[in-house]
């Protein structure tokens, strides 16, 4: 879930500090009562209403290295993702997890289903 804007964020709070209930503010603009009141602490606290950083440790394989994995997945389609890591972390130098690498492969829309070794079926 992303976090609401800035602009709505200000809009909330102006609308506490002229006067009106928070629960009416939280009807208006269609939010919880509880993110109202989240969002006047986090401004008495802060001074900003800026959303915080979302939390969690960045991916071990980022979007800028996506081309590279691209490439490695292009070189070698039927690899496992075991070799892929290995080949990773000969080629880049970072040592990866068959998880995150799973994760990496995802994000860049590849499927690691093979087809079958069977004959494939007439119908569509």
């Amino acid at each position: 879930m992303r976090a609401y804007s800035l602009d709505l964020r200000e809009r909330i709070v102006r609308a506490v500090a002229a006067g009106r209930p928070q629960s009416e503010v939280a009807r208006t603009f269609r939010v919880g009562r509880a993110t109202v009141r989240r969002y006047l602490e986090l401004e008495r606290a802060t001074g900003s209403l800026a959303p915080r950083p979302i939390p969690g440790r960045p991916a071990a394989i980022g979007a800028a290295q996506g081309p590279a994995l691209r490439a490695q997945l292009g070189d070698a389609p039927d690899a496992t993702l075991e070799e892929h890591r290995e080949r990773w972390a000969r080629e880049m130098g970072v040592r990866v997890s068959v998880s995150a690498m799973h994760r990496a492969i995802a994000r860049l829309g590849f499927t690691r289903k093979k087809r079958s070794s069977t004959r494939a079926s007439g119908t569509p």
